[in-house]
């Protein structure tokens, strides 16, 4: 008899050992992409507000060359001599840090210009007072055009806050056209007096004009930090920037008041003017840092934040690649595995098969050729044959007749 051989198994598909290394992959991309647009939006980012930083380092540093620069105009429209110390330490100071930081604000060409007129205009000092008072006009009109490059080129202008936008946009646009724009008042009146009666309608007009100059600035800084104050999550913002705001604003007014001639002429109290002008400039000096200490505070705050986000998105990518590499970790031990039980299962199938078919072959070739039944050959004993009985019934030793079977 023949034994069945058992149904062979079916190998799995190739399909079945590739879809979850496929399924690996797929999900590789989009981590990866994930990983490389956090990180690059983060560095962007830090980028940007370190960049904020290096302008605000560099508009600390402009604000003694315009205090000077006004005060050297104030001086040789009154005809007054001024040692030019102060401007020139300002001046130093400043050149220092365009070397150190002008290459990457891109501000070394302005910065020459300016410094080079201001050098010329301490070495010649125009004698006369409406020369003197063109030429540091045409002087500051480069320092505020500095003023706005190095809010371009550092980012200011584009900051994504609203609390440092506008703190930016008071310290850098508003604030230094307020105090030029009110030096300018203040020798303008001074001039007033010099000049023939020809010309007093138009001094008055210039007078009006740079009496908005002023002030349109001093009201907009205004706006620009209370702005700041209400958008900002610093609670230490308000009282350290409104105080002196006050201060300046009140400076501002009576700037504005003794500027206004009580009659139709254009002379004004020169002696209150020029009071006014000291006290709203040395206000502006009081707050001009204060808006700076803030603004690169909240910029140093979200650097550090931008850092934490950055090793976060690098925590965040080794956690979902190591994720990753105990996934194909585990499907790669159940290749192995399947492969193994594989290999286990077809030698032991064609050992059984052949050891079947050599015993049924051992046992066909021991059997004798002879394999009919007989009687008393079971136990393994020797067939008998079989005797004749007797007419009693017993065996004998007589043969059988012919009629013995009829009977």
């Amino acid at each position: 008899m023949t034994v069945p051989a058992p149904p062979a198994r079916r190998r799995p598909l190739a399909v079945g050992r590739v879809l979850p290394l496929l399924l690996l992959v797929a999900l590789l991309a989009p981590m990866t992409l994930l990983f490389v647009q956090a990180w690059r939006l983060t560095a962007d980012d830090r980028d940007l507000a370190s960049r904020e930083r290096l302008g605000v380092e560099y508009l600390r540093a402009l604000a003694p060359v315009t205090d000077a620069l006004v005060n050297a105009q104030s001086a040789a429209v009154a005809g007054r001599p001024a040692s030019g110390e102060a401007l020139t330490r300002a001046v130093e100071a400043a050149a220092s840090v365009d070397a150190r930081i002008g290459d990457e604000l891109h501000s070394q060409e302005r910065w020459a210009g300016l410094r080079a007129r201001i050098e010329a205009l301490g070495a010649r000092g125009p004698a006369d007072p409406e020369d003197a008072f063109a030429a540091y006009g045409e002087a500051t009109d480069l320092l505020l055009a500095l003023y706005r490059k190095i809010r371009e080129t550092s980012g200011l202008v584009r900051d994504p806050r609203s609390d440092s936008f506008f703190l930016q946009d008071g310290v850098g646009e508003e604030l230094p056209e307020a105090v030029v724009a009110a030096g300018r008042l203040v020798d303008l009146a001074l001039l007033a007096d010099r000049r023939p009666a020809a010309d007093r309608n138009r001094t008055t007009g210039e007078l009006a004009a740079l009496r908005m100059a002023a002030l349109t600035p001093a009201g907009d800084l205004a706006t620009d930090l209370r702005a700041a104050v209400d958008s900002s999550e610093s609670a230490d913002l308000g009282p350290s920037v409104l105080t002196p705001l006050d201060a300046y604003q009140r400076a501002v007014e009576a700037l504005a008041a003794h500027s206004a001639p009580g009659d139709r002429s254009a002379v004004v109290n020169q002696a209150q003017l020029v009071g006014a002008r000291l006290n709203a400039q040395t206000a502006a000096g009081q707050l001009q840092p204060v808006i700076l200490g803030e603004l690169d505070a909240l910029l140093a705050e979200r650097v550090d934040a931008l850092a934490r986000d950055r090793w976060l998105t690098v925590a965040a990518g080794v956690l979902a690649a190591l994720l990753w590499a105990a996934l194909g970790a585990v499907w790669l031990a159940a290749v192995r595995r399947a492969r193994r039980r594989a290999a286990e299962t077809r030698p032991g199938r064609d050992d059984g098969q052949g050891q079947s078919n050599g015993d049924q072959q051992q046992r066909a070739a021991a059997a004798p050729e002879n394999t009919s039944w007989q009687p008393g050959a079971a136990g393994g004993a020797e067939p008998r044959q079989l005797q004749p009985v007797r007419s009693g019934g017993e065996p004998g030793t007589a043969q059988w007749g012919p009629f013995d079977a009829a009977r």
